[in-house]
């Protein structure tokens, strides 16, 4: 086993799943749950995301869910993996961090996106546009400086209570969003470990770019992406099957459906319509997943490669009591402390 992994934080995003059979309710509830195991195991932090108008995702709100998040934990830092920035205001962002982090001090993270809506009508209704994207790096100069007191020109706008606290930024990277993390000097999440060269070549190009900030004085970064551990090989696959599953129906259907539980073999393959197929097939290559011994070596051959400071967990599955378990075996496999 590679020593690497036993010096890396591991952390973990969890997207708010709905499945197929149960509420949305019940999906924020294991998020909640998830995060209480998660900091009993010894995770470094537990980040939500934010997506909006997709059935198979509940978590629309993540400051929301954030706040729940902490108000169930006491120790592992909590955040998001992210707002999505062309969603929102900047000062409406800062105020929401600036709230999370006057009631949870020294917990909070500001995991920070550029993604816009899914399909044409959300976007619309929220009141955004393909192109707004092309924005981000002016809004997350505006909202940082709501941080740091330098409000709006030339109104001079101050973001209650964010003014003068520290909230540690990321930048999750799509597109243009490594470089833009570079130029801010921010931390940088990326992902997904399916395209690990060009995640490499990226990497090497933030570290090379960075300038150092108030916030971060040297690079930092975040590899996610999904991670399955079992008893055996097959059964950490069979982990990853509904995710993939349910990606390549969003990829054929234009709709994100809810998880369904996995249907393994080559007759369920080979019963999928041939472009849907091709799309499973891709959501499940260069997946990380197998036996402990089978995860530390591969784990540790990506972070030695990348030099990550930390891992960013992003599993889901439809069977939720299997997914913890994933996560309790990987917890040992990262040698990770239990708190009491």
């Amino acid at each position: 086993m590679s020593s690497t992994i036993r010096t890396t934080q591991f952390s973990v995003l969890d997207r708010s799943r709905t499945r197929e059979g149960h509420p949305p309710a019940a999906a924020l509830r294991d998020t909640v749950d998830l995060a209480r195991r998660a900091e009993k195991l010894g995770y470094h932090r537990f980040w939500v995301s934010e997506h909006h108008g997709v059935p198979g995702v509940a978590g629309s709100a993540p400051t929301v869910l954030a706040a729940a998040v902490a108000s169930a934990t006491s120790a592992i830092r909590v955040g998001t993996g992210g707002v999505m920035l062309p969603n929102h205001r900047p000062l409406l962002v800062a105020e929401e961090f600036g709230v999370l982090e006057s009631l949870f001090p020294g917990r909070i993270d500001m995991g920070l996106g550029r993604s816009v809506g899914f399909t044409g009508g959300v976007r619309r209704a929220l009141g955004t546009d393909k192109d707004a994207a092309e924005g981000f790096g002016a809004q997350l100069a505006e909202l940082l400086g709501y941080f740091a007191g330098r409000g709006t020109v030339p109104s001079q706008v101050h973001a209650w209570p964010a003014e003068g606290l520290r909230v540690p930024a990321f930048v999750l990277a799509t597109g243009a969003g490594a470089r833009i993390a570079a130029e801010a000097g921010l931390a940088l999440v990326i992902g997904d470990f399916r395209g690990r060269q060009k995640m490499l070549d990226a990497i090497d190009a933030y570290r090379e770019a960075f300038r150092p900030s108030e916030m971060w004085e040297r690079p930092y970064v975040v590899i996610s992406g999904a991670v399955a551990v079992a008893g055996t090989a097959e059964r950490a696959r069979r982990l990853l099957l509904p995710e993939a599953r349910s990606l390549a129906y969003s990829r054929t259907h234009g709709v994100f459906p809810p998880l369904r539980p996995a249907e393994p073999g080559p007759a369920a393959v080979a019963a999928l319509p041939e472009r849907e197929r091709g799309f499973y097939e891709d959501a499940l290559a260069g997946q990380l997943h197998g036996t402990q011994e089978q995860v530390a070596d591969a784990l540790g051959t990506l972070i030695e490669r990348s030099a990550a400071d930390e891992v960013l967990v992003t599993t889901s599955s439809y069977d939720r009591a299997a997914l913890v378990e994933s996560f309790e075996r990987l917890a040992e496999v990262a040698g990770l402390t239990a708190r009491a």
